[in-house]
């Protein structure tokens, strides 16, 4: 079975053919993902929240991350591997240079980061000493705090173009992957057929290459409550294997996001 690569998921873009992403933190579920065929797995920052038990992601350290991403990597025969990186641990060029090295050193192929305009230096810095970066726009988590609460952003149309234009920044850099949270359906329609590099949508529609879901939402283990744009497949399937299965074919087929997770 040939290893996922960035250059596996930009075939995929080109050919129409849509791809899934999971977060996993540990290797049995890593695993598990892996061999069912999940494309990308992401060490998430949300391990603060859905692992850690926090109000947000914000406490997650780049030894947390790095951790997890070791633990991960255990598992992985194919899938791509991206690791987050943490709150104010790319704070600078210089920083982010030093953190992601740890990580891709901990396994990662691929590390994220979530900011814009800011972010733009960073990302070349990065990309031209062989760190591929997939950025991340939209609802940004890490900045929960600015936003006021995790809300829809891009509704207006100034945030809208906003968004739209730092995406194609942020690709001009070297940005090798695109994720687009909680925006409008079209908005991230309209940035999907816009950039050439995929774009992995998570509450923004259907028509992004790409979808990621929080491995806990789709086995309905979220404390708390299971976001709008999430679906618990282990529920209608009873078995975790079968459940995966299911939002892979569902994301293949266009079944997943329906419009029931989807916002306008």
């Amino acid at each position: 079975m040939s290893k996922i690569t960035s250059s596996t998921l930009l075939k995929f873009k080109q050919e129409g053919k849509k791809f899934t992403s999971l977060t996993a933190y540990d290797a049995s579920f890593a695993g598990a993902f892996d061999s069912e065929g999940v494309d990308v797995l992401l060490v998430g920052d949300s391990m603060g929240m859905v692992l850690q038990g926090h109000d947000d992601t914000l406490p997650v350290s780049v030894e947390d991350i790095a951790y997890h991403t070791r633990c991960v990597r255990r598992g992985v025969k194919r899938a791509l591997l991206i690791a987050d990186m943490p709150f104010m641990s790319y704070a600078t060029p210089e920083q982010a240079m030093t953190n992601a090295a740890i990580l891709m050193q901990a396994g990662a192929k691929m590390v994220k980061v979530e900011g814009g305009h800011w972010l733009l230096e960073t990302v070349t810095k990065l990309t031209e000493r062989g760190i591929p970066v997939c950025a991340h726009l939209g609802l940004t988590p890490q900045s929960v705090h600015v936003f006021g609460g995790f809300k829809i952003q891009g509704r207006d149309a100034d945030n809208a173009q906003r968004i739209l234009d730092e995406a194609k920044a942020l690709e001009a850099a070297g940005a090798q992957l695109l994720v687009v949270e909680c925006i409008p359906a079209p908005l991230a329609k309209t940035i999907s057929e816009a950039l050439t590099i995929p774009v992995i949508g998570i509450g923004a529609g259907a028509d992004t290459d790409g979808q990621i879901l929080v491995m806990h939402d789709v086995l309905g283990i979220s404390s708390g409550y299971i976001p709008r744009f999430s679906k618990n497949y282990l529920k209608q399937t009873g078995e975790i294997h079968t459940a995966i299965r299911a939002y892979i074919d569902e994301v293949e087929t266009g079944i997943f996001p329906g419009s029931e997770h989807t916002f306008s």
